[in-house]
């Protein structure tokens, strides 16, 4: 993880990751679903979350000063100004399909976390109109998804605002933390990261009532829903049961909260970070003999969807980048070398670009759960987590100079 031969490894990478998403544009404004060669299947309906990852995704490449990503940025960005945007009543759809309709009307904190992490990273990079996006985004949730007696996010919350969906949701919550990690470094507002805080330690709370697997699911009084979507195990957003790539990536999360508010963080989220990580590789890592990260298990730890989901490796890395360089512990270091290896040998297409997002238990491409290859956040951010300090966030920490390598 040190070197500078594995640094430059890295920004290869990332360089051809870039390079993969070149047509990502969507004619219509906002970011096309990709395929497996990153051909844009302009057919798909126009994502909220893909948009916005990419507007995050081709920022960073315009703060690395790599040709033709600002274009590519703001082009995206242009569907959060018009495709996506709801004018009547604010916020975003969450999708819109090829008729200009929205694909349902209900608004999700998943979604516009996302476009709170597009509106920060733009505006760290200065593209065009990023700090109207950026205000926009703040305001929106704000008002709509931030539950200040709760200290967490509401889920889901109908088109005009009238009635909040009384399901509860850590997915959602997750990427808000991290939204709002980069609202504090685009704005200055700490009062972002305090929320982010105050999240993160409530939920390395319920982790350690649960032997360190995160539950999910809550009812709107935050009460744990262990059996939600037993029905549909392979669900992308709401799966059933104990997710371990959550495992990993709020073990990361947690040692990011810690560094960016130093004294005003919750207490003890480094232990629960490594007691998270080591969780998810106990149970995740290779159960059934092949190698790879299982999606999710049961109470127990026994696999219950068994593919191996590209994003969940990409966090392993992340997370285990970031516990070696907390903690110092050289079983990081191993750990970290083994998710490589394994993106290395089974997840990166040399052929087609990118990475597989889905594969089999034998470690065969598969699209159970998803098909194309529409997602280049997960796997850029771990070319980069690794060569960051754990504070600021990516964008500011880049624009900052910090970028090793």
């Amino acid at each position: 993880m040190s070197t500078s031969t594995h640094r430059a490894w890295l920004e290869a990478e990332l360089f051809r990751l870039l390079e993969f998403g070149r047509d990502v544009a969507h004619p219509r404004g906002g970011a096309a679903v990709l395929g497996d060669r990153g051909e844009p299947l302009l057919e798909q309906p126009v994502h909220l979350w893909i948009t916005a990852r990419m507007v995050h995704v081709y920022a960073i490449g315009s703060l690395l000063g790599v040709p033709g990503c600002r274009p590519l940025a703001e082009d995206v960005a242009r569907g959060l100004r018009t495709t996506l945007a709801d004018d009547e009543h604010g916020g975003w759809f969450s999708a819109v399909g090829a008729d200009g309709r929205p694909v349902g009307e209900a608004k999700s904190c998943y979604d516009h976390a996302f476009a709170l992490l597009a509106g920060s990273t733009a505006a760290v990079a200065g593209l065009d109109g990023a700090d109207a996006l950026l205000e926009r985004a703040q305001a929106v949730f704000l008002e709509r998804f931030w539950d200040d007696a709760a200290g967490m996010c509401v889920d889901t919350i109908d088109r005009d605002w009238t009635t909040v969906d009384p399901y509860r949701g850590i997915n959602g919550n997750m990427h808000a933390v991290e939204a709002m990690m980069a609202a504090t470094d685009a704005t200055g507002d700490v009062a972002w990261a305090r929320r982010a805080g105050r999240v993160a330690g409530r939920v390395a709370t319920v982790a350690a009532a649960h032997d360190w697997r995160i539950p999910e699911h809550y009812d709107a009084g935050w009460t744990p829903l262990p059996e939600h979507n037993r029905d549909r195990p392979a669900d992308p957003f709401k799966p059933y049961g104990a997710t371990v790539g959550h495992g990993l990536e709020w073990a990361r999360l947690l040692l990011q909260v810690e560094a960016t508010l130093g004294h005003e963080a919750p207490p003890g989220l480094a232990d629960a970070a490594t007691r998270l990580f080591d969780r998810a590789v106990t149970d995740g890592w290779a159960p059934d003999g092949a190698p790879g990260f299982v999606y999710t298990t049961d109470w127990s730890g026994t696999p219950v969807v068994r593919q191996r989901m590209h994003w969940v490796a990409a966090e392993a890395g992340a997370a285990a980048a970031a516990l070696a360089r907390r903690t110092g512990d050289p079983a990081y270091e191993a750990w970290y070398a083994r998710s490589w290896d394994y993106i290395e040998g089974h997840l990166i297409d040399r052929d087609g670009g990118s990475w597989w997002h889905e594969l089999d238990p034998e470690n065969r491409p598969a699209a159970g759960t998803w098909s194309g290859k529409p997602d280049l956040y997960h796997a850029v951010q771990a070319t980069l987590l690794p060569r960051l300090p754990l504070a600021p966030s990516i964008a500011a920490a880049v624009a900052s100079g910090l970028l090793e390598g």
